[in-house]
């Protein structure tokens, strides 16, 4: 495990380390309002190298594959929030290329991953998320209790090889984190805390379990779930994708860090700041009014967790930056929607995308706002197609209710991520995030050079992320 609290900060001038020659994420926090934690002081950026990509990982049903064997069936990963399923008998299905699970809440608290097939002949037991009494079979009766012991055996005098007494379904582990439910279908996984590794300590400042879910969203890309989430662990396709953003994101100042032997890396995109590329042209009022016209992130309850009201936007004084004025405005924010003090939060904390990704596929940001939480995994076996999914988690309520999250909202052929209304500003954004992979896994199948090229810092994360994949790949 990599010890980060002795990691040295790395200078943007750092030779063997290129940046960006605009302000770092480092002198941000040097500036900010609030005492910054040891969290946000380390940077470190293991070097991968520039070697380019094969594109037989995108493509190729073969790798995929080898990806459901090596990966799928080794690897920990996100299935749902455990206020997903509150109550005896509520449960969510989860789909992962060939093998189908229920993640069911069982009558003693525990939570279980039961594969979703009858033992009989093959029938799917659960075709729909839901609470039941028991499991069974529509097509001839087999019958499961929820903590997947066998119920009733139709005819069982004409099955004289099935014991009841030992004919359960069978299981997959399970762990809990930060109130997420992870399943692992290897029976000698190591634990998911060891393979969370130092992160863990990272996430001391921030408890998520009793976070809720205002929204849980998702839809079919026509692309690979590793190219749909490489677009997810950098922030530079800002200036072409979301040009709407460079006023108040700093794309090309996010800081990457990438830990050796880890298995997780993270990104801190600056915000409440102007791209370098415009810095010398925009004024820090114009920062401040473009953050309020553009902003993404919605909230439950009051909607936009930013919002102008008659009077206009907030003015920034000489003294002060957009910064600082939209920091202690998100605090006042947060505290009325929620009824807690926010005060303690730095600036960075309460603006900036600070977001970790887990291998294989569990992205989550962190801080106070409402935040997302993202995971992309294959359609069936088609390697062309992947499932993306959105969760966004806010405080609880002023009033300290629990509500029991919304029903997932699976875009129909047609919609786009716009006609989300709940997500407001978010909706546009993710469109022009999406409109971008059918292109590449097209494009892909044409390339004719020597593979995937990948910049040497700001695309770091995706060489990382691809470097696991590759151990776990060539393991036995």
């Amino acid at each position: 495990m990599t010890d980060l609290s002795v990691s040295p900060q790395r200078a943007s001038t750092e030779p063997d380390c290129p940046r960006s020659p605009g302000t770092s994420v480092q002198e941000y926090l040097d500036h900010d309002a609030r005492p910054v934690p040891a969290v946000l002081r380390y940077d470190v950026n293991e070097d991968l190298g520039t070697e380019p990509l094969d594109v037989e990982r995108f493509i190729s049903r073969e790798w995929h594959d080898r990806e459901v064997q090596k990966v799928w069936r080794k690897a920990w990963q996100m299935v749902c929030r455990a206020d997903e399923i509150p109550e005896p008998g509520d449960h969510v299905n989860y789909d992962i290329a060939d093998d189908k699970l229920i993640i069911m809440r069982t009558n003693t608290g525990e939570i279980k991953a039961l594969y979703n097939v009858c033992l009989h002949r093959g029938r799917a037991l659960r075709t729909e998320d839901g609470r039941v009494s028991e499991l069974r079979c529509p097509f001839h009766g087999f019958s499961w209790n929820i903590d997947g012991t066998s119920k009733f055996v139709p005819c069982a005098w004409d099955f004289p090889q099935i014991d009841p007494e030992n004919f359960p379904l069978p299981e997959a582990k399970v762990a809990e984190w930060n109130g997420f439910v992870f399943i692992n279908m290897d029976p000698d996984c190591e634990s998911l805390e060891s393979f969370f590794g130092s992160m863990l300590n990272d996430w001391d400042r921030w408890d998520y379990t009793d976070r809720i879910v205002y929204s849980h969203f998702g839809g079919v890309i026509d692309a690979n779930w590793k190219i749909t989430g490489e677009a997810f662990i950098e922030g530079w396709h800002s200036l072409a994708t979301h040009p709407q953003m460079m006023e108040w994101l700093g794309d090309e100042n996010t800081q990457y860090d990438v830990l050796k032997g880890e298995n997780w890396s993270r990104q801190i995109v600056p915000q409440g700041v102007p791209s370098p590329t415009i810095a010398n042209h925009i004024s820090e009022q114009e920062v401040l009014d473009s953050y309020y016209e553009t902003r993404a992130f919605y909230s439950a309850g009051e909607g936009r967790d930013l919002s102008a009201g008659a009077e206009g936007t907030p003015t920034v004084p000489a003294d002060s930056t957009a910064r600082h004025e939209l920091a202690d405005q998100m605090r006042t924010s947060l505290a009325k929607q929620f009824g807690t003090d926010q005060d303690h939060w730095t600036d960075s904390e309460l603006l900036d995308g600070i977001q970790y990704f887990v291998f294989p596929n569990f992205y989550v940001f962190a801080g106070p706002r409402t935040n997302a939480v993202y995971r992309f995994r294959p359609l069936g076996n088609d390697p062309d197609k992947c499932i993306a999914e959105v969760y966004l988690l806010a405080q609880q309520p002023a009033d300290g209710s629990h509500p029991k999250p919304p029903k997932t909202r699976w875009l129909q052929p047609g919609e786009t991520f716009s006609d989300i209304t709940e997500i407001g500003l978010l909706g546009p954004v993710f469109d022009q995030d999406y409109a971008n992979l059918p292109h590449i896994q097209e494009g892909l199948k044409s390339l004719r050079a020597p593979g995937v090229q990948l910049s040497r810092y700001q695309e770091n994360r995706i060489r990382h992320y691809h470097k696991i994949l590759d151990e776990w790949m060539d393991r036995d």
